[in-house]
């Protein structure tokens, strides 16, 4: 299983000269956020921070920056320390300059280079073709051993709070689903209990083969999403069952239609020891029913899109609920 860590640990290593391009500061509608970054070296990129032509631009300016070590410095460069960044003299001179303006960038863009690092104040508007209309300030930083290692730290951290999505099955909605959730920022664990269903999954999702998946319910951590789409209608009920008596979910769905839910429902309350309350919160079928359409792909779609709102929305109540009063209290 592979990781946001893992490829950044990976760029790190073989791109060589390696430059910090970061969302330093935004005004107005932006692309991204603050702190949102991306890694530049002279023939590749990893991550984004947003795109369109302030991405471009950023992208070309770290390229200067990195093709101009030796002249500013007036020194050799090389590549150093796990991160690869450079090898800089230990107490460079302080060197300033002014760049002239980037082609299309307009009379308000303005860019300082200092000790190698550029910051650039960039209006997001008509002299550069984006219409965002806000304002962008971006940080470029030489990636040395230790900001290399800092990046790293901070991307581990962040994996260790991903939400976690358990999909349950890996037919031909599963692979869909499996397919479109491993391009979001979540922990996705696909169960099933037969091995074959689970060749050719994401190799960023974590899989588990298990003849007892109502067990990984239980395990799972308080806030997960869990989607049951089995090849048993017996073992779906048997999962979705234990998913809805925990009260610490994300979003519990089924894949079926209107019959295997009532179905599902008159076993629930009759002889799977479940409540009306506990029944009322399950998603069925997974996707919503606005879109006629069943082939798998469009599932997929749809059902990713119903997940992630619904972590996002567990996640906001969260933080609501988690006032300095409760704290406190805890």
């Amino acid at each position: 299983m592979s990781s946001k860590v893992q490829s950044l640990k990976e760029f790190l290593s073989q791109a060589g000269r390696v430059a910090l391009v970061e969302v330093a500061a935004t005004k107005g509608s932006t692309p991204r956020e603050a702190g949102a970054f991306m890694l530049v070296s002279a023939s590749a990129i990893l991550g984004t921070i947003g795109g369109g032509q302030l991405e471009y631009m950023a992208i070309d300016k770290a390229r200067q920056i990195l093709g101009s070590l030796p002249s500013l410095w007036g020194g050799s460069t090389g590549e150093a320390g796990r991160g690869g960044g450079a090898a800089l003299d230990r107490h460079p001179p302080r060197t300033t300059s002014s760049d002239p303006p980037h082609k299309g960038e307009g009379k308000e863009t303005r860019i300082e280079v200092e000790e190698v690092c550029a910051t650039m104040d960039v209006p997001l508007g008509p002299e550069i073709g984006q219409c965002c209309g806000g304002r962008v300030e971006v940080l470029i930083r030489l990636v040395d051993e230790a900001l290399g290692n800092e990046l790293i730290a901070k991307a581990e951290a962040e994996e260790a709070h991903l939400p976690h999505i358990y999909m349950f099955g890996g037919g031909h909605v599963g692979q869909a689903l499996a397919a479109s959730l491993a391009l979001l920022p979540i922990h996705l664990v696909v169960v099933e209990t037969r091995a074959d269903a689970l060749e050719g999954m994401p190799d960023t999702v974590e899989t588990r083969l298990t003849p007892m998946p109502e067990a990984v319910v239980r395990e799972a951590p308080a806030g997960s999403a869990f989607a049951i789409l089995t090849h048993d209608h017996a073992l779906d009920f048997l999962i979705v069952a234990e998913a809805l008596k925990r009260d610490d979910t994300a979003y519990v769905g089924m894949i079926g239609s209107k019959t295997k839910k009532a179905t599902f429902r008159n076993w629930f309350l009759k002889s799977g020891e479940g409540s009306e309350a506990q029944f009322e919160r399950l998603v069925s079928p997974i996707g919503g029913n606005a879109v006629k359409d069943k082939r798998p792909p469009v599932i997929a779609a749809l059902a990713a899109a119903e997940i992630m709102t619904a972590l996002v929305s567990h996640s906001a109540q969260a933080s609501a609920s988690d006032t300095p009063e409760k704290a406190m209290a805890g």
